[in-house]
Parts: structure tokens; sequence; C-alpha cells
């Protein structure tokens, strides 16, 4: 536990950028005010939503709250904002639509707190539907010994509502953009709509000597939305190929070594989520893509490959109704694995 006067010395700040999450912002603000650690600034930058979700936003009273505005730009202009009025020693980002856990911030100091050299602290996290409703599925990454091949292949922070940052690592890596016409600071590329954390977590590990480490603790509740699911997917594509164009620029070696397995490894992350979303076509487009770009993926991952190439098959060819039952039983084991899994990483580590 921090003590009262560690406590004085770890002001935070919370970064939530806010675009069209009127549905969820409220739930996702009161989980960040019901953390049991208490002294942080909560900055909600309104993005230019065009919703009811700043209007939302302005009816929960609460003094560590302020809100910033800027025109529709994007999350990674959103959370530029955010950093620069902050006046945190450590920065939390959560996204608009997920919710923390009550410890989520006090683990994550802790961490941080006993463990100097790191620099980014993340948690797993728990999927939860558009409802809020638990899918029994969990995100879990490596968590140690954490190096760009690791974040290039698999991104093991996993969501941007997972980590908390030091002020410290995010000014080592700041950069000027020209932003109509204005310069500014800048932490995460701008440019990207998709992608941008796992670029901003890609040039720490690549351009500083912190280190990015995780907690076993699940602490975040990533909601799995289903709109516009074709054009997400693909786009969220694009975007990954440009963080690997813009990583050529700076670490042309890396990118010619770990290229062709990273977009196998993107290939097969979406084709995992299209098979989650019931999008049995696209599932199958990407697994077969998957192995076209690097075979070798199925050596190195065949149980994931063979499941996804099973699932996808199975959407197109299944009535829905025993696919359904057939997947109910899948997660179901997927799900005690998982937990048993944690509670003996967890029992290790007490």
């Amino acid at each position: 536990m921090l003590t009262d006067k560690t406590k004085l010395l770890m002001k935070v700040t919370v970064i939530i950028p806010v675009y069209k999450v009127e549905k969820y912002i409220a739930e996702t603000v009161r989980s960040v005010l019901q953390q049991t650690y208490s002294d942080f600034e909560l900055l909600l930058v309104d993005d230019g939503s065009p919703d009811a979700s700043v209007e939302v936003c302005q009816n929960i009273c609460d003094p560590r709250i302020k809100i910033l505005r800027q025109h529709n730009q994007g999350p990674a202009a959103a959370r530029n904002l955010g950093i620069r009025h902050a006046q945190g020693e450590y920065i939390a980002f959560i996204d608009g639509d997920d919710l923390w856990l009550p410890q989520k911030l006090e683990k994550h100091l802790e961490h941080l707190h006993n463990s100097p050299a790191v620099g980014v602290s993340f948690s797993r996290s728990a999927f939860i539907d558009e409802a809020g409703h638990s899918l029994n599925s969990y995100q879990m990454p490596v968590l140690r010994d954490i190096n760009p091949n690791s974040i290039v292949l698999c991104n093991p922070v996993g969501n941007g509502s997972a980590p908390v940052v030091r002020r410290a690592v995010l000014e080592a890596i700041k950069f000027e953009c020209d932003r109509n016409g204005t310069t500014e600071d800048c932490y995460f590329d701008p440019q990207l709509h998709r992608s941008e954390d796992v670029e901003c977590w890609l040039r720490i590990a690549l351009q500083t000597n912190w280190q990015i480490e995780g907690i076993p603790d699940v602490l975040t509740l990533y909601r799995v939305n289903s709109g516009g699911l074709s054009a997400n997917l693909y786009k969220q594509l694009e975007s990954w190929e440009t963080v690997l164009d813009k990583t050529r620029d700076y670490a042309p070696e890396f990118i010619a070594q770990w290229e062709k397995p990273a977009k196998a490894y993107q290939l097969q992350y979406l084709a995992r989520t299209a098979v989650r979303l019931k999008a049995g076509t696209m599932a199958a487009q990407f697994i077969y893509r998957t192995l076209f770009t690097y075979w070798r993926i199925l050596l190195q991952e065949p149980r994931r490959i063979l499941l996804t190439w099973v699932a996808a098959h199975a959407l197109l060819l299944l009535p829905q109704s025993v696919y359904w039952y057939m997947e109910k039983l899948a997660l179901e084991r997927t799900a005690a694995i998982q937990k048993r899994h944690m509670l003996q990483e967890l029992s290790r580590s007490l």
C-alpha cells in the first residue's frame, strides 16, 4: 500500500478523449471518480463531439474534473491536448466507453513506485459488450521483458485504457508538429486515428531506456463495439501499415527484420476480432492473408491460427444455433483456463 506521504508526491492526471460516447461517458467518468486513489485531476477533452457527450460530462459535479475543447482532430490530438495541460507526475489514459475497476490507479502507482526503471505500467483487461456485460474473455499479454519486437507483434499493453505512464517518459519522446499553422508539442502522432497508442509505445521502446511492464491484475474493462465493423477493421489495418512506415524512417533495420511478421500478427488479430463480431467472411479473408504474408506464424502460433481458421469457417458453414452452442462451450473453457492462469500468477506474486 502507498503511504499517505507517498500519495502527496504522486498526483495523477487522467485524460479521457470525448467523442460520440453519450451512452457510456457517465459510467466511464464514475469509474474514474470511484478510484481508491483519489489524488488526481480528470481532464475530459471534447474532440468536437457532435452528440450530447459533453453535456453529460457537464452534469457531473466533482472539483477534480476539467473540460478542454478542440475541433475534431482524433484521439491522438485529444490526448496530446490533455498532456499539454496535465499537472500530474503520472498520466493515465482511458477511452470514453471503457471502465476502470476501483483499485486501478492505486495498483499502478504501487508498481511504478516500486519499479523505478518502469516508465509504462499496464494491466490486463476484461472484455465487456456494448451493454456492459462480461464476455468472460480477457486480454492475456506478456507482462515482463517487453521489447520492441513484443510491441510490434502483439502490443502487450492491449488497449488505450490500460496504461499509466510517467510524465518523464512522454517528455522524452515528444516532438513538434504543425497543427493548423501552430507548432505544438505532440506525444501521440495526431496523423494517426487508429494504432496511435501502439506507435507511441513502440517509439518509447526504440528511443528510450524506459521499461514497459504489466501487472497481473485485471483492472480495465474494454468495451467491444460492433458499429462500422468492416470499415473499422480495414482502416485499422491501414493505420497499422502507416505505423510501420513511420517507424521505418528512424529504425529501418528493425522494420526490415520485423515487417512481415508484424503484419501477419496484425492480420491474425483482425481475424480473431472479426470472429468475435461474427463476421465470418472477413475473418476467413484475414486468416488467409495472415498465412500468405508470413507462413511461419503457423509454426509460432499453431493453436491460435488453427482455432481462428476453424471459427471463421464454422461461422460460414454451420447453422447459427450450432455455431453459438460451440462458441459458448469454447468460451467457457477458455475463460476457465485464463482465470486459472491468472490465479496461479497472482498467488506466485504474493
